[in-house]
């Protein structure tokens, strides 16, 4: 409900109902019954209701039928649209589709239910262009149903295709779409009124403001409210935040622990509890609007979440009063409404409940319902509301019945609302095959036949993968295999610990979405508060050496093997025993708390946990080529400091002279330890381009991205229905059509890098 109707419609409801014309109760004075009525006015003032609008079921029709202006909710819808469109080849993949379902590509999905498979790949395109002209077609409100159907049934499609793709804003779209089926937003700046003159400019009910503005209120509230987790409350779930710029300016006053606690996890939790109801009253949403912009744009910078920021910004209009735009438009000049939205007063429509009007007959169906009849659409708009949000509003608590998807975080991470809660690293990774047959053993790469690592946290992905390694195996003439993984994972810098039962073969357990799984093993959180006395123990290190944390369940083990790379590797136990393994020397080395003993490099070793409780342990080690790297790259920038000023004397190699003059551009550089200096000192000057870039050096390298991806997909669009229509051509000719598709028309310094430029994980 809003209160901007009140302006719209005048009296709330039809004054000829009982409710309302009924005189004051007897025993009553007269004084009581106006001072009670001042108070009721006073909260329809603010809220745009009464609390009399619930008392029954008829007054509760009226009010979510209330007529409300379709400006607000027509601006949006352009919006919307708009933004789907951008987000279509982006982030849905269109852009990308010849890589994820090319039709000979042996890979492992994710499908939401098993029987899920993907189109051949030229029909795919046509199933991804259907929902780019379903958003074209909601962004102008041309044919709207059938736009709002183009673009939902594909977009769910491929929403449930792939769950490694699943996150909050992706179904936050797919739930904007279907509401938006359900309204009248084409009423206002559309096609449709254009091509109707009953639907231009028609007022809609009011139901159709209250889902989506609640529906926004639900993901910063639901957010908020996740965010009261321990974790986010004090610091761990996003502490690698406060390194990013936009942080410089609060970390002038503050120190980056306090930037951390108070900025980013405080600043953050306040806002999702607070946004959707500063939104709303009259009084704080110029505040709100202020901050919750500033908040979106920061986002739009840390994250790559495609058009979700924009998203959020274009919602934060439905909570203006519904007449916004006609404001606006009627203070330009007049030149200018040509190519505008209608400034006019709207016109009443037969959706909707008036106040004082009678109910009519028309087509055998009541229309323009005041106080004693509905329509169907009406009563199944009021229905719907009270369903849709009451839905809404348990989901996202509603793990208690999808226990298979329970890992360490509760559900299905698309609709809880949990946004950036948690933060895992994972630091080994290791799956296992045995023969069932002969007994042979053997180890997989952890990417094999899969384009994501998002199944390493989830059981579910976990079964399914492994049903998939196993029938691929099965080529190989591998019987019966059994497949084993052992994950370690880090969740909000805890230690590192095990996800899943190493011992258990995935192909053949259990896994139901009803049921906890069995073989999930379970976070150590009475371990939780060491991670303050992590960082006591890192801050005693040296800027050369680093440290992991590990915790281990009594009687398993791990194996890890020392790097040739590392130097000065220890163990030393933290709490609980262990049993140290030296592979090479078959002997065993008993560590009990406090205990450490050094290990060479080169070498395998096993850590069996013997204690009855589980043990914490930590290497620390020191990366001997990084340190290596960092003094050679201390050299070159002092020798590139002195030939710049011209005092360099001593002779130097003409590879290494040009290189550091920069006159080494399209250079081989043969030399690992330069070419690696060149690699970073380009990426440091992308950084700071970046990071000094004027707002219009921003806006044209986001224009050039978008140019890019949007000609790959219409030209891969067009090859796909050429292919449907004349069939595939010669295989030469795609060759050709795919050597221009991936022409790059804008070269950047990030594509100019050499193609051995080593990637770190963050």
């Amino acid at each position: 409900m809003h209160r901007d109707n009140l302006r719209q419609t005048g009296a709330a409801l039809d004054s000829s109902s009982p409710e309302m014309s009924q005189p004051a109760r007897r025993g009553v004075p007269k004084e009581t019954g106006a001072e009670e009525e001042k108070v009721v006015s006073r909260m329809k003032r603010i809220f745009g209701f009464e609390l009399s609008d619930f008392r029954s079921w008829h007054r509760f029709v009226s009010l979510v039928n209330r007529p409300a202006d379709p400006a607000s909710l027509g601006v949006f819808r352009f919006l919307f649209g708009f933004l789907m469109a951008l987000d279509i080849p982006q982030e849905r993949g269109l852009s990308s589709l010849d890589f994820r379902y090319f039709d000979d590509l042996v890979v492992c999905r994710f499908p939401l239910f098993n029987f899920l498979e993907p189109l051949p790949l030229d029909l795919m395109y046509v199933v991804f262009v259907t929902m780019w002209l379903g958003a074209i077609g909601i962004m102008l409100g041309c044919f709207y149903r059938l736009s709002c159907l183009m673009f939902l049934i594909p977009y769910w499609y491929n929403f449930f295709l792939d769950k490694t793709a699943w996150n909050n804003h992706s179904y936050l779209y797919g739930l904007i779409g279907f509401q938006l089926t359900l309204m009248d937003a084409n009423r206002y700046w559309s096609v449709d009124g254009l091509r109707n003159p009953r639907k231009r400019n028609a007022q809609v009910p009011l139901w159709n403001y209250t889902l989506l503005r609640t529906q926004i209120f639900i993901v910063y509230f639901i957010a908020g409210i996740k965010k009261l987790d321990a974790d986010w409350v004090e610091g761990y779930s996003m502490n690698h935040l406060s390194h990013h710029w936009l942080f410089d300016p609060f970390r002038l006053v503050l120190t980056e622990e306090l930037v951390n606690v108070l900025v980013v996890h405080g600043g953050g939790l306040a806002l999702d509890l607070t946004a959707g109801y500063l939104l709303f009253f009259d009084l704080t949403r110029p505040y709100a609007m202020v901050f919750v912009t500033y908040f979106h744009c920061m986002n739009s910078q840390l994250f790559s979440i495609g058009m979700f920021s924009y998203t959020m910004l274009a919602s934060t209009l439905l909570f203006c009063h519904a007449d916004w735009p006609r404001a606006r438009i009627r203070r330009l000049p007049a030149f200018l409404r040509l190519l505008l939205p209608l400034a006019d007063p709207p016109q009443r429509s037969s959706s909707c409940v008036y106040a004082g009007s009678e109910p009519a007959r028309s087509r055998g169906k009541q229309e323009c319902a005041g106080g004693k009849g509905f329509t169907f659409r009406q009563r199944l708009g009021a229905v719907f509301t009270i369903l849709y949000l009451t839905e809404q509003f348990f989901l996202p608590y509603s793990h208690f019945i999808t226990q298979g998807y329970n890992n360490w975080t509760n559900g299905l991470y698309g609709y809880s609302w949990d946004m950036m809660v948690h933060t895992r690293f994972h630091q080994h990774v290791k799956i296992t095959y045995k023969d069932g047959v002969t007994g042979e053993i053997g180890y997989l790469n952890p990417g094999v036949w899969t384009q994501s690592r998002r199944w390493k946290d989830h059981a579910d992905m976990l079964k399914q993968y492994s049903s998939c390694l196993a029938r691929e195996l099965s080529n190989y003439n591998i019987s019966d295999p059994e497949i084993y993984f052992d994950i370690w994972v880090s969740i909000n810098e805890r230690f590192q610990q095990r996800l899943f039962d190493p011992r258990v073969d995935i192909v053949k357990a259990e896994w139901s979405p009803f049921k906890k799984t069995p073989w999930l093993m379970p976070l150590l959180v009475d371990l939780s508060p060491w991670r303050s006395k992590f960082d006591e123990i890192e801050k005693m290190l040296d800027n050369q050496t680093d440290v992991v944390f590990i915790a281990d369940f009594p009687g398993l083990h791990l194996e890890n093997f020392v790097s040739e790379d590392l130097g000065n590797t220890s163990i030393q136990v933290l709490k609980g025993e262990v049993v140290v393994e030296i592979v090479t020397e078959k002997r065993n080395y008993t560590l009990k708390e406090g205990e450490k003993m050094q290990l060479l490099s080169g070498d395998y070793h096993h850590v069996y946990t013997v204690s009855e409780e589980p043990s914490c342990y930590m290497y620390i080690y020191v990366n001997t080529t990084m340190v290596r790297f960092e003094q050679n790259y201390t050299r070159f920038v002092e020798l590139q400091e002195k030939i710049k000023n011209g005092t360099e004397t001593e002779d130097v190699l003409p590879e290494l002279q040009m290189v550091l003059n920069g006159s080494a551009e399209d250079v081989n550089i043969t030399d690992p330890v330069l070419a690696a200096f060149v690699r970073r000192q380009r990426r440091q000057e992308e950084y700071e381009r970046r990071k000094n870039a004027t707002v219009a050096d921003r806006l044209v390298r986001f224009a050039q991205k978008k140019h890019q991806t949007f000609r790959r997909s219409i030209l891969m669009t067009g090859y796909a229905i050429r292919n449907l229509v004349y069939g595939r051509p010669p295989m030469e000719q795609l060759m050709e059509e795919m050597q221009y598709v991936n022409m790059k028309l804008y070269e950047d310094a990030e594509s100019q890098r050499p193609k051995t430029e080593d990637h770190a994980e963050l």
